[in-house]
């Protein structure tokens, strides 16, 4: 039986992960057993609750309580679930509700990064990219085009940041993954021979003179690939791609020099699982 509780007062702390703490205060790095995420739409709150998240709260619409929330409420217990009309809502929060329905959820441990690597065939490691859509539109693809795992470097943004969730439209919840190291002193060198060590060859998406076209005969051949994307603006880092066992390029026309690396990863994902896939 829904909670059902009228908003009238935005100061009420009840309301602050939805309208006063900022991300890295609901992620809680001082009590990672206490961190929050954000939900947004019925459809991603709903993979949410697919795959284990604990709700905490809820925050919607009046009108969609018997509507496109109702099955929400029906499977999220007596939980609070916070509400008024849209126009009260916008005055309040300062801003529209993305589909009209928000969740707070609380954050689980992470796995560690054997666990994800244990029966992964294909892999994406994120080093330094710290763009939130960039993020979750890599999830959405690595979701779709059949990746196992996604590590995230010590530099790479939040895969539970709001607009990251709401752009990978729940696959982060559904693609298993980790950071792999806590400090910079951990990546690259650590990392990649930790990837080694767990059986996997690499391989850098960059641009260089040594680079190898993505679908290049050994790379597709490879029983287990880590595919290495790098930061929005310069790519991957030179001591990353030095210590990886393979460069490929994407190759380009019209004289584009490269790819948004969303788009890249993309490319990359299709390119190297689909013999996975088809095996």
């Amino acid at each position: 039986m829904p909670n059902i509780i009228e908003i009238t007062d935005i100061a009420a702390p009840r309301l602050d992960p939805y309208v006063r703490l900022t991300e890295a205060q609901l992620k809680n790095r001082l009590h990672p057993e206490d961190g929050l995420f954000i939900a947004e739409s019925p459809k991603v709150i709903g993979y949410a609750l697919d795959t284990g998240y604990e709700p905490v709260s809820l925050l919607m619409e009046r009108r969609h309580i018997a509507g496109k929330a109702a099955a929400l409420l029906a499977r999220a217990g007596n939980i609070p679930v916070y509400t008024a009309d849209e126009e009260v809502l916008r005055s309040l929060t300062g801003y529209a509700l993305t589909r009209g329905v928000l969740c707070a959820m609380r954050r689980r441990p992470l796995p560690s990064v054997e666990v994800v690597c244990e029966g992964a065939k294909r892999l994406a490691v994120l080093e330094g990219i710290v763009d939130t859509t960039n993020i979750g539109a890599i999830f959405r693809s690595a979701a779709a085009l059949g990746v196992d795992g996604v590590l995230l470097t010590p530099t790479t943004c939040d895969p539970l940041n709001r607009r990251a969730v709401r752009v990978s439209m729940g696959t982060v919840f559904q693609v298993p993954w980790t950071y792999i190291g806590e400090s910079a002193a951990d990546w690259p060198e650590a990392g990649l021979e930790r990837l080694g060590a767990l059986g996997f060859r690499t391989v850098a998406l960059a641009l260089s003179d040594d680079s190898v076209d993505i679908d290049d005969p050994n790379l597709l051949a490879e029983p287990r690939l880590a595919m290495v994307l790098g930061t929005e603006g310069d790519g991957l880092a030179p001591a990353t791609v030095a210590h990886c066992d393979y460069t490929a390029r994407i190759p380009m026309a019209h004289g584009v020099d490269s790819l948004n690396v969303a788009a890249a990863g993309a490319v990359a994902f299709w390119t190297l699982c689909r013999r996975q896939a088809k095996g």
